[in-house]
């Protein structure tokens, strides 16, 4: 891990061509396009639709933007049902050369507190790598609780960071003042200016505005809210299938050679 992580990390789309395979040129372009207003890179996490990305599609955009990161950091997405499925694709990131792993709890409505924590605490032992704690209810149909986060931040060495991404501000601030010492970072571009106190953001607006994430951050008013509001509803950040049109409108800007979902393409 370099450092503490704070400001915008991009939560990268992944570039696809028609036949399903990670387009290695239109990732290089990508990070040259956010580079220079970003803290670091995250790929294959929602916004790169990393729960439908085949194993080698995975590998794939993980492996290119180690290659391209240009010195940033790299926290790798791992959106996988089971632990037993989240320990290996952790260990595959290990050997890639990843500077975290970016992991969600166990999918399923079903799952406990309990069973989040040991979730979390059988991964630190299968490998070292830093792990952020991706905290949504979306993809894997619960959430970690107050008082389990503060758990896991003092029982298992090596927390990175927190996604906090619950969709509630004031869980959410109260979750950046606990004093844990582990950074936290607002999730949703419309919650910026109510979650005070985060240590930055995680957001797919900064694949296509990264500035834009950088000035919310240093000057969390209404007014620049309302600004950031706009454009996310100008580039269908807000919809249900957001990383569609932010690929299309970086298809548009000459960053990706193709707007290809995974929907549309193979898994390879």
């Amino acid at each position: 891990m370099q450092g503490r992580y704070a400001g915008t990390i991009v939560p990268l789309i992944t570039p696809l061509d028609p036949t399903g395979t990670v387009d290695e040129q239109s990732v290089r372009r990508l990070v040259d396009h956010v580079h220079t207003e970003v803290t670091g890179l995250m790929p294959a996490l929602t916004s790169g639709e990393g729960w439908k990305l085949g194993a080698g599609q995975w590998r794939d955009m993980v492996s290119h933007t180690v290659r391209h990161s240009r010195g940033l950091p790299v926290l790798a997405g791992i959106q996988l049902p089971d632990t037993a499925s989240v320990v290996d694709r952790a260990r595959t990131a290990a050997s890639i050369g990843v500077d975290a792993v970016v992991v969600t709890t166990p999918f399923g409505k079903d799952v406990g507190q309990d069973a989040i924590v040991d979730h979390y605490k059988a991964l630190r032992a299968a490998t070292e790598v830093p792990i952020f704690l991706y905290n949504e209810e979306a993809l894997s149909g619960n959430r970690i609780e107050y008082g389990t986060l503060l758990r896991i931040c003092a029982e298992i060495p090596g927390i990175a960071g927190i996604k906090e991404s619950s969709g509630d501000a004031a869980f959410t601030r109260r979750m950046a003042a606990a004093g844990t010492g582990i950074p936290v970072f607002e999730g949703w571009e419309n919650l910026l200016a109510d979650a005070t106190g985060v240590d930055g953001f995680i957001g797919p607006l900064a694949n296509l505005e990264p500035g834009l994430c950088n000035a919310m951050l240093g000057d969390p008013t209404p007014a620049r809210q309302a600004e950031v509001n706009a454009v996310c509803e100008r580039y269908g950040v807000f919809k249900d299938d957001w990383y569609r049109w932010v690929k299309k409108e970086l298809h548009r800007r000459g960053v990706i050679a193709s707007p290809a979902v995974r929907d549309e393409v193979a898994a390879v």
